[in-house]
């Protein structure tokens, strides 16, 4: 789109002098526009060399650039050092801070000096297939939420990042996964917004919603986020990237929340394109709970994004992510692998990859 349009102007520039300027001048103007639409050109020629190109390595994970909890963070939301040889596991019951009062995406306007949690669905107007009857991790009556992490103020913003914790459908171990990530790409120029999405016995497809939603939310409000509204990832860790993979393959741009609850009341939030231009699996996959998606044509239809992988030798689904890996080369989607030499599943924001992924971004977005 930005070559496009610089090419445009060109042309427009070139009838306007042809129609006023002596020739001499007009052939002078229009070879300055056409040598800076030729450097135009190279720049995003290697711009999207460097995207389109497979770049993979292997490597040692590092705790060296891992970020412990922020001063300015609520004590709510410490999440320790940031370094999983530090986790207590049992930290992974710890849920974020729900809303104050009925706050939504849709009647609260976003407040970029504080963390601000926001639910996502309207109180009585909530998309879903699942009743649930007893309390699981989350209660009975559970609202699905957003909290927005904002860059701190001096940086230049860079784009926005969504942000899905895992832990099998089961929990959300945010205080190990997202928060820490999240933490740490604030710093270097990324909205960031933790989604707490709805978790077993409610489905994949209920929470693909959720993920939209947010996005519809990040796209309304970029201006006030500072961003393209283009310029916006969804990144997920074991279950929170199938979660990812579940919205991009089937619950992104135009697909409305009728498609699952036909009761549902659509709002204006629904009226704006849940559109992501990037994805990241961190130690995680397209598919379903433990299982790789390996369907070549599913891949294929699903108009997937460029894809971040990042996941440990000594992960028990190490074959899995290797092989959906090649099997997206064949797909056509640009990726980026990082994979950390004897490492485990479940490192969250730790192991020296959350740079690599923002300067990855950064290349991806800068095509938009």
């Amino acid at each position: 789109m930005k070559l496009f349009q610089a090419i445009s102007a060109v042309l427009l520039l070139t009838l306007l002098l042809s129609s006023g300027c002596s020739s001499s001048t007009t052939s002078d103007i229009t070879q300055a526009g056409e040598d800076t639409v030729q450097s135009q050109v190279e720049q995003e020629s290697s711009a999207a060399s460097l995207i389109l190109q497979e770049e993979s390595e292997i490597r040692n994970g590092t705790h060296e650039d891992t970020l412990a909890t922020p001063s300015d963070f609520p004590e709510s939301y410490d999440y320790g050092s940031g370094r999983y040889t530090d986790w207590d596991y049992g930290g992974t019951n710890r849920r974020l801070p729900e809303p104050e009062g009925n706050e939504t995406v849709f009647n609260t306007v976003p407040d970029l000096t504080k963390i601000q949690a926001l639910y996502l669905w309207e109180e009585g107007n909530f998309p879903a297939q699942t009743e649930v009857t007893r309390d699981n991790f989350d209660p009975v009556g559970f609202r699905p939420y957003l909290t927005a992490i904002p860059v701190r103020e001096g940086i230049e913003v860079k784009g926005a990042v969504v942000l899905l914790a895992g832990g099998a459908f089961q929990v959300r171990a945010n205080y190990t996964d997202t928060l820490p990530t999240a933490a740490h790409l604030r710093e270097l120029g990324y909205q960031t917004f933790i989604v707490d999405y709805r978790l077993r016995p409610y489905t994949q497809e209920e929470g693909a919603l959720d993920v939209a939603r947010a996005v519809r939310f990040i796209r309304k409000n970029a201006d006030i986020y500072g961003i393209d509204p283009n310029d916006i990832a969804v990144m997920g860790y074991s279950a929170g990237g199938i979660q990812a993979g579940e919205f991009f393959l089937h619950y992104d741009e135009d697909v409305l929340p009728t498609t699952l609850d036909p009761d549902y009341v659509p709002d204006e939030l629904d009226a704006v394109p849940a559109h992501a231009s990037a994805c990241g699996m961190i130690y995680s996959f397209y598919g379903r709970l433990s299982v790789a998606s390996m369907d070549e044509e599913s891949l294929r239809a699903g108009n997937l994004p460029p894809t971040f992988y990042c996941y440990g030798t000594e992960d028990p689904f190490y074959n899995q992510f290797e092989a959906q890996y090649d099997l997206m080369q064949n797909v056509g989607i640009s990726t980026r692998r990082i994979v950390l030499q004897d490492w485990p599943h479940g490192f969250g924001g730790d192991g020296g990859w959350v740079e690599d992924y923002a300067q990855w971004l950064e290349q991806v977005f800068s095509l938009n």
